[in-house]
């Protein structure tokens, strides 16, 4: 159930609502009024779908300015208010009641604008004008203890600066929805820290303090209004630009954060980035500060949010076109060898082309995890065999830096994309292969030494044997190791066949993927490692166990058992079908062969 709060007409919205920005009018406020906070029974649609963005053709060459004043984007008549959200909002205004608060409640930033863009929200912020988050959260719950009702939860989460929390923030759990609150504030920094000093702020100082004007609306509780202070939000929303409620420079040398959340809001939406945003975020000087005053946990965070988004090609473009892509993935200075000056533009060629692959139905059925780390493996495809060292002067693959230093990521990250690069090679080997179902060149592979010379005893016991199963055998050993990013390790493969024998950091505007072919070949070769029963093959149990290994090749441990089971595990590859006593008897053969030769 849905509670539709109807349009002021101090906005004076015509239907239908696809808004082509007019000439700049300023409002102080912007209402969506209603004339009751009391429960309101009123059926709507559950198809919230409600916005699109339409961005008009433009010739090459036009002013970004003429480009922009062709987006447009639709807003919802109505602001529609869910039966939990409803609820929520009556338990606080309960509380002022109950406790004879003379206090106004807002709803900030993501929540109202995601609302009027007909989108759902469970971002509930609320802001407070004259007390502390902690000190409401204690008269709601003494209110809804007065009714009999039961916290899920609540915390409060004190100020750590050492970790870029610079405000207490008190949280509690309510129809199972968080809600944050916190006081309305103002901020001051100094020149060399993004630590701010706080002070309660009213609620224009408070919404010209936030990073960008889109994020600076409130839903006022009490009134039940929209209210634009900053009196452009509304405006820059429905002409989709991101723009700062300060001068953009002063906004980001406040807190440099702000240039990667302007980068990341824009593309989620698909906004235009203004003008003088975009000049003054590659500015020399906020580099610097983006470099020296945020937490590299904090860009972390950004940038997997921008990846994880639906708009990753636009922001690496941008972080390439405003000079931030070496600040961001920041190198250590041994690297080689040394990235090129255009690797940007060269990361952003490999990112859209993964995603284009992965976006396309009946490539591949991928987890949100898995599109992650793929768009990651393309994105870092040109640095695979960049290495740097370490205080021990050992050789580190560079994306391994990225991952755990430049952006504070998970180990996890870092060693899957590595296996994927690793693994990417290895199955470049193997792609004329699986395409054709025959060995092709497949005598000498470097990384295959060992499995082919197990194989070869093999074959030689058993002529009869199919040539084929040598293919399985390898492709087998590789799935094995990367396991269910198998699918992804092909892709980035195919991506790198594509190009192979280029120079790629000299030859970007010559890189032609040729998806489609591409598409094909990977269809082609997943149905041939189906087919081969090779899908979860890393699930598959060893027909011969360690212990087994010892008793029938009588021994006591150390290296030769390893080299056992490798062979073993190429025989079972070799033979799909076989039983462990065969393969045990195959062992029993080959121990006995040996002993007669030595």
């Amino acid at each position: 159930m849905r509670l539709s709060l109807p349009i002021n007409t101090i906005i004076n919205l015509q239907r239908p609502l696809l808004l082509i920005p007019p000439p700049r009018r300023r409002f102080s406020t912007v209402a969506f009024l209603t004339s009751s906070f009391l429960p309101i029974s009123v059926a709507v649609s559950r198809n919230l779908c409600c916005h699109w963005f339409s961005t008009m053709t433009t010739a090459v060459g036009v002013e970004e300015e003429e480009k922009h004043s062709k987006l447009s984007v639709e807003l919802k008549e109505k602001i529609e208010i869910t039966e939990k959200e409803r609820e929520i909002f009556d338990r606080l205004l309960g509380t002022l009641r109950f406790c004879n608060l003379d206090t106004q409640l807002r709803v900030a930033g993501g929540w109202v604008r995601d609302k009027l863009l007909g989108r759902e929200s469970d971002d509930i912020d609320i802001a407070i004008d004259n007390m502390y988050g902690s000190e409401f959260l204690d008269k709601l719950k003494e209110y809804l203890a007065s009714r009999g009702e039961q916290v899920q939860g609540d915390t409060v989460i004190e100020r750590n600066p050492d970790q870029s929390k610079h405000l207490e923030t008190a949280k509690m759990r309510i129809y199972n929805q968080w809600i944050d609150f916190v006081n309305l504030r103002s901020e001051e920094y100094t020149e060399y820290s993004r630590i701010p000093t706080m002070k309660f702020g009213t609620p224009k100082e408070d919404a010209y303090r936030r990073d960008l004007t889109i994020n600076s609306l409130f839903y006022n509780i009490n009134t039940g209004s929209i209210e634009d202070l900053t009196e452009r939000g509304i405006d820059d929303l429905k002409s989709g630009r991101i723009v700062t409620p300060l001068p953009a420079k002063a906004t980001f040398l406040d807190d440099p954060l702000r240039v990667l959340r302007a980068i990341r809001f824009g593309a989620r939406f698909g906004f235009t980035l203004d003008e003088e945003l975009k000049q003054d975020a590659s500015s020399e000087e906020v580099r610097v500060a983006l470099g020296e005053k945020i937490s590299r946990e904090r860009i972390g965070n950004e940038i997997d949010l921008m990846i994880s988004g639906n708009g990753p090609i636009s922001a690496v473009t941008y972080l390439s076109d405003l000079k931030l892509f070496g600040v961001v993935f920041a190198f250590p200075s041994s690297s080689e060898p040394a990235p090129s000056e255009n690797c940007g533009s060269l990361c952003r060629a490999y990112l859209e082309a993964m995603w284009s692959l992965i976006e396309q139905p009946g490539t591949g059925n991928f987890s949100g995890e898995q599109r992650r780390l793929a768009l990651y493996a393309a994105l870092f495809l040109p640095f695979r065999k960049t290495v740097y060292k370490d205080n021990k002067g050992k050789l580190i693959p560079v994306v391994n830096h990225i991952f755990k230093f430049s952006m504070k990521r998970k180990t996890s990250d870092a060693e899957t994309v590595i296996n994927i690069h690793r693994t990417t090679e290895r199955f470049l080997s193997l792609i004329h292969s699986l395409q054709l179902k025959s060995c092709v060149q497949l005598d000498k592979l470097d990384w295959a030494t060992d499995i082919l010379e197990h194989w070869k005893s093999i074959s030689l016991d058993d002529p009869e044997i199919p040539e084929t199963s040598k293919i399985r055998v390898l492709t087998g050993f590789l799935l094995r190791d990367i396991k269910d990013f198998w699918r992804v390790a092909l892709l980035t493969s195919l991506l790198l066949s594509t190009v192979d024998g280029m120079k790629e950091d000299k030859e970007i505007g010559k890189l032609d993927f040729q998806l489609d072919k591409l598409r094909e070949s990977y269809v082609t070769i997943e149905k041939t490692i189906c087919e081969l029963g090779l899908d979860n093959i890393w699930d598959v149990k060893p027909l011969v166990n360690g212990r087994e290994i010892m008793q029938i090749a009588e021994l006591k441990g150390g290296y030769h058992i390893r080299e056992w089971q490798q062979k073993l595990l190429t025989w079972q590859l070799a033979y799909p079908n076989g039983s462990a006593e065969e393969c045990k008897d195959w062992m029993r053969q080959v121990k006995a062969k040996r002993q007669r030769t030595e």
